[in-house]
């Protein structure tokens, strides 16, 4: 038996390989299904099903490319629809991987779909549960983000309570969690940075699966401070319902350079994104006026489809030299397909041609200093609002920046202002928006608390 967790960091998001005797099930792949046809290739196994716990909202699932590539069945949980053809496993039912069972167990809540698949060994013992979004490890998945807009949160937290108490808690305590996401997803509010726990611990550590625990409590504790979930997820779902393209023809058709001049004239000629995907630090220094940041060595993905919110959006894309191709396919996870090209020799050959460039102003912490006898209302903190009440500088307006878009009218600074986040990689985005809805007084506090921390100012 092989059971391997296969974790793609930026969408804080885990898959998973199983198999026995030459046959393999994956559950939850990603949209680029290379790794799994690799792993499969390298033993002579035949992957013979892709189990999907729900329809995912917050990435491209592989499923469809990975059915075309291997006739492999795709399995969902009870009554999904979808515009592809899939079993649609009914409560209990029972699938063999060699000498493997994988048993379905519809656990509704996170959406009515979700199914939690419970894997039994070769001796017939419970083994471990792939929970998807039903169970994290140290949280459990949101009950909002179903796209049954019939049916409100309140009840679907009813079906998530049911669900875990009845078809999860009363497994061995020794079972195995192999969870659908750590910590960063949107799909929770406080998962765990581990990926794998036990079900025993999570008994004992979850504060949803505490004992006594009413149904009424449970709702009243899942549902409170929720955010409103990220508007690219109903579009996430379409596609994941409706079918995709391939991520390799998705990259084939994106990938294309640019001159700056044509790159200039598509921005003059069209609405566009000019997204710029390089450091922080070199953001600051240059770039093309009216661009977004968001850095590639951060949460890239989830970020772009917070802030940019419709897939649909036509983007320009100034990268790193070499790393295109890596640009192109994070961002296919998510949904955003409609790449007209990148800068063609990055922002070196724009500015070589002396077009305009903007840049950003950054502070170091210790400029805060000559607030701390004046007004503390010169500040902008757009880490969450867990983060800022957890410790922040007193008096300082906090906009969480996936709310940055929708709150611009509140930053009304009557002088210069400085923003902040926890290490100055959001802080850069929420700039770069400012600057793109004409505010331009305010300086990057560089390194964010982080730095303020180490200035040991008086907060």
């Amino acid at each position: 038996m092989i059971v391997e967790q296969i974790y793609t960091s930026c969408l804080s998001q885990g898959s998973y390989y199983i198999e026995s005797n030459d046959e393999v099930a994956i559950i939850d792949p990603i949209r680029e299904i290379d790794s799994y046809l690799e792993k499969a290739n390298k033993r002579g196994s035949k992957i013979k099903y892709i189990f999907e716990t729900h329809l995912h909202a917050d990435f491209i699932s592989g499923h469809i490319t990975l059915a075309k590539k291997t006739g492999a069945d795709i399995v969902y949980g009870p009554n999904t629809e979808t515009s592809f053809n899939k079993l649609s496993a009914k409560d209990g039912q029972e699938f063999k991987i060699g000498d493997l069972t994988i048993i379905a167990l519809h656990t509704p809540g996170h959406t009515l779909e979700s199914t939690t698949y419970l894997l039994k060994d070769e001796t017939g013992n419970d083994h471990a549960i792939f929970t998807g979004d039903t169970l994290f490890i140290g949280d459990v998945g949101r009950p909002d983000l179903s796209q049954n807009t019939k049916v409100d949160a309140k009840l679907f937290a009813g079906l998530l309570y049911d669900s875990l108490r009845n078809k999860i808690m009363t497994l061995d305590d020794e079972i195995i969690i192999y969870p659908g996401h750590g910590e960063g997803s949107s799909c929770g509010k406080n998962l765990s940075s581990e990926t794998i726990g036990t079900l025993g611990n999570q008994k004992k550590t979850n504060y949803a699966l505490r004992e006594n625990m009413t149904k009424s409590e449970f709702i009243d504790e899942v549902l409170d401070g929720l955010d409103k979930p990220p508007k690219y997820f109903p579009f996430n779902v379409s596609m994941n319902k409706n079918g995709y393209d391939d991520s390799k023809e998705v990259l084939q058709k994106n990938l294309n350079p640019l001159d700056p001049d044509k790159f200039e004239d598509l921005i003059s000629k069209r609405y566009v994104i000019v997204l710029d995907v390089r450091h922080q630090d070199d953001f600051a220094k240059a770039h093309i006026p009216n661009s977004i940041f968001i850095g590639l060595d951060g949460r890239f993905a989830p970020w772009v489809g917070e802030i940019l919110e419709d897939i649909n959006t036509p983007i320009l894309l100034v990268v790193p030299n070499g790393r295109e191709e890596e640009v192109i396919t994070r961002l296919s996870r998510v949904g955003f397909d409609h790449i007209l090209g990148y800068l063609k020799g990055g922002i070196e050959n724009w500015t070589s041609k002396e077009k305009v460039t903007s840049s950003i102003d950054s502070s170091k912490a210790s400029v805060l200093k000559d607030l701390e006898n004046k007004s503390k209302h010169l500040i902008l903190d757009v880490r969450s609002h867990d983060e800022h009440q957890n410790e922040s500088i007193s008096d300082s307006l906090n906009i969480p920046l996936k709310s940055i878009n929708k709150s611009i009218d509140q930053i009304n600074f009557k002088s210069i202002f400085y923003i902040h986040c926890q290490g100055g990689y959001r802080s850069m985005i929420a700039a770069s928006i400012l600057k793109k809805n004409g505010i331009h007084s305010f300086s990057n506090v560089k390194g964010g608390y982080n730095s303020i921390k180490k200035a040991s100012l008086k907060l």
